[in-house]
């Protein structure tokens, strides 16, 4: 019977020097998102224990991986800190924007070896997803690329050439001083003739470039001709341009005349390397019009339903009336 009460004995001692007391607290490591963009992404990071702690617990991490801290993201706490009487505790990851083109970047938060815990997971990792896309493999992102289904240049805003537009032009101005297109008291047809180039894409220098008719050279860009993102410039054919044109860059022809043929006639703007940069068909174009043909709406890269892309000026409601808009919409009111 002695026996049996020193068995039992011993057996409650071991039972009682075993007590979960003497287990260390285990700690595993959660994300709410193990994927974010780097568009305004953010996930929450989390240890939890499985029991509460009676003082304020602070778990230092530390931050690796391919993305780079304080450049690519940012963390709203420096450690993880699970408050008294709780048993959790969270900080979060922010993303930072930029417009680089990246492969699938990384965030690794790891949580360094605690004396007083059992550490579970270690470490989490975070995709970080680029938002910049370039459909074209020109090194432009789709978001400041004016062509993105076709390489470009980064000086054309991703276009293999300029994006610039003949928006309007006066091959035939009307008789009598309605004719005065260049507003300079005379109505001299060779002078009141004018082209409406305006840029679509990014900054352009055009120095040196030429305009030639189906004959000749009959313009030169002088040094300095810069047309900002979205300006206009208007190139007479002569006299002494006067009035404000929209703001607009205003030339004359430097050979002293475009000569654009009412009976059809092709004009051509080369760059400074010889090549073709835009070109405009007059022959489909009436004969006579007396006014200008311009692109309606304004700026219009595609044709209507009835298939045509420029109509007579004076006809189209927003112009009342009027013959010609050199530097301006059609309505008369700056382009920018």
């Amino acid at each position: 019977m002695k026996i049996r009460l020193l068995f039992l004995s011993a057996f409650l001692f071991t039972l009682h020097s075993c007590d979960t007391d003497d287990i260390l607290p285990a700690l595993t490591l959660t994300s709410s998102s193990n994927e974010i963009s780097e568009d305004q992404g953010l996930t929450t990071i989390t240890a939890s224990l499985n029991s509460e702690v009676e003082q304020e617990t602070i778990l230092p991490i530390s931050f690796s991986g391919t993305a780079t801290f304080n450049e690519d993201y940012v963390s709203s706490e420096a450690s993880l800190i699970i408050p008294s009487g709780d048993s959790s505790g969270s900080l979060t990851i922010s993303s930072m924007q930029d417009e680089d083109i990246e492969d699938i970047e990384t965030i690794i938060i790891s949580i360094e070896a605690q004396g007083d815990v059992t550490v579970l997971n270690s470490s989490i990792t975070i995709s970080l997803l680029d938002d910049d896309s370039d459909s074209d493999g020109d090194g432009i992102n789709d978001s400041d690329d004016d062509c993105p289904n076709e390489a470009g240049l980064p000086e054309y805003n991703g276009c293999s050439q300029p994006l610039l537009i003949i928006n309007e032009v006066l091959y035939d101005p009307p008789s009598g001083i309605e004719g005065d297109a260049n507003g300079d008291g005379i109505r001299e047809a060779q002078e009141d003739e004018f082209i409406e180039f305006v840029n679509l894409g990014g900054t352009l220098d055009v120095s040196g470039y030429t305009v030639h008719d189906n004959a000749q050279e009959r313009h030169v860009f002088p040094q300095g001709t810069i047309i900002p993102s979205g300006g206009v410039l208007v190139l007479f054919g002569g006299g002494s341009p006067t009035g404000a044109f929209g703001n607009a860059i205003v030339q004359t022809a430097s050979a002293g005349i475009l000569n654009m043929n009412n009976a059809g006639d092709f004009v051509t703007l080369y760059n400074t390397n010889g090549e073709v940069v835009l070109t405009f068909d007059i022959e489909p174009l009436s004969n006579n019009p007396n006014e200008s043909y311009t692109r309606y709406p304004d700026l219009n890269l595609e044709p209507g339903d009835d298939g045509i892309l420029f109509y007579q000026h004076a006809g189209i409601g927003e112009a009342l009336g009027a013959f010609f808009s050199p530097g301006t919409k059609i309505d008369g009111t700056n382009f920018n």
